[in-house]
């Protein structure tokens, strides 16, 4: 197989589901007229954007490139904006806005970083899509690295927040969200060889299992977590922090391309 030729999948745009739309239209009318000339395109990601998010139950997930960095005035404008909509529209679980500035995305020394993000995991819904930009990517561990660098940091701050949850509900919700986050942070310990590149949790899971079978316990735990959180917070912190550390002592396997997908199955 030649590596060279193997470019990550670009998803298709699929139709919005009935139940998004409005939030979605809304959001990027409220977003612009808000925001002004400070912001230069707005991305859709994750499940409202591939078309199989559960209504209630699934997060609205926006990138929002902005011209320059915003006030401490318009940074409490912006939140109040997405606390209304929240508020407005419970068929999404949250609305989280994600912030990177124009400059930032398009330094070349961030591509493997935002290049891979806007171009691989997100579609424009307002303004000059940057990611017209870049060319498809490769698989890499670079990427991985890239896009998850200061996972630990991120995940040890997941734990301060579900052990200091005001409700069950948000501490169901910050487990969910660390599950999901340390999960696809496995990516990180590919091979630098391998030409696969897992897309959904499960496919993560499985990659992640295949190169190392002793830890495929605690990779369906934390994949069970990600879709249904139901472990005690103590336990799930537990289990966050040991899996965390194992990862930070682990170095990047180094095994011939395809061998870990011609065992599972799997396609590139």
């Amino acid at each position: 197989m030649n590596h060279c030729n193997i470019l990550i999948e670009i998803p298709s745009a699929v139709a919005l589901q009935p139940e998004f739309e409005p939030l979605v239209k809304e959001a990027r009318a409220v977003l612009r007229a808000g925001l002004g000339a400070l912001l230069d395109s707005v991305y859709l990601y994750g499940s409202v954007s591939r078309g199989d998010a559960q209504p209630g139950q699934s997060d609205l997930d926006l990138t929002l490139v902005l011209t320059r960095p915003l006030s401490p005035q318009e940074r409490e404008s912006l939140e109040y904006m997405r606390l209304q909509l929240q508020e407005r529209y419970p068929v999404a679980s949250k609305i989280d806005f994600d912030l990177g500035l124009r400059d930032e995305v398009l330094h070349p020394g961030n591509v493997n970083s935002w290049g891979y993000w806007l171009k691989h995991e997100c579609r424009c819904i307002d303004g000059t899509d940057l990611a017209l930009q870049f060319s498809a990517f490769q698989p890499s561990a670079a990427i991985a690295r890239a896009v998850n660098e200061g996972y630990s940091q991120t995940l040890a701050d997941y734990a301060h927040r579900i052990s200091a949850a005001n409700s069950h509900e948000e501490m169901r919700r910050l487990q969910k969200e660390a599950a999901r986050k340390l999960v696809r942070a496995t990516n990180v310990l590919r091979p630098e060889s391998d030409s696969y590149w897992p897309r959904t949790l499960e496919d993560h899971a499985a990659y992640f299992s295949g190169l190392y079978p002793d830890m495929a316990p605690p990779m369906a735990f934390f994949l069970k977590q990600a879709r249904a959180p139901e472990a005690q917070a103590m336990v799930f912190i537990e289990k966050l922090a040991r899996f965390t550390q194992w990862m930070l002592h682990q170095p990047a396997p180094r095994i011939a391309e395809g061998s870990v997908r011609a065992r599972l199955g799997l396609s590139r």
